[in-house]
């Protein structure tokens, strides 16, 4: 088992930012890839942005591409993400994700998310 503990999630004015960290541990391993969801009220889980276990691929949804940034510290088996220039609807719990991605396009592991509210 792998167990995945988000910080930094808050309330933040419009156009501010804010840094998230997952930090994993147990079965953690170095080739996982890892990742954050978003769920807003009345909406599906949305897939935000991904990195694979060296960090060599990428993937950020339309919605968040140049202004979210993700990166990861495998000696710290912790992955960020910095997020810029937020918007109100950004405003979701945030949970973090790990496991056989992209290579087999699944996450095995989610953690129990953190709330990030965006003020207009």
């Amino acid at each position: 088992q792998v167990q995945l503990v988000e910080s930094g999630g808050g309330l933040v004015q419009s156009g501010g930012s804010l840094r998230l960290s997952c930090a994993a541990s147990g079965r953690t391993r170095s080739t996982y890839g890892m990742g954050w969801f978003r769920q807003a009220p009345g909406k599906e889980r949305e897939f935000v942005v991904g990195i694979s276990g060296t960090g060599g691929f990428t993937y950020y949804a339309d919605s968040v591409k140049g202004r979210f940034t993700i990166s990861r510290d495998n000696a710290k088996n912790t992955v960020y993400l910095q997020m810029n220039s937020l918007k109100p609807e950004d405003t979701a719990v945030y949970y973090c994700a790990a496991g056989s991605w992209p290579e087999k396009a699944v996450f095995e592991y989610v953690g129990q998310g953190t709330q990030v509210t965006v003020s207009s």
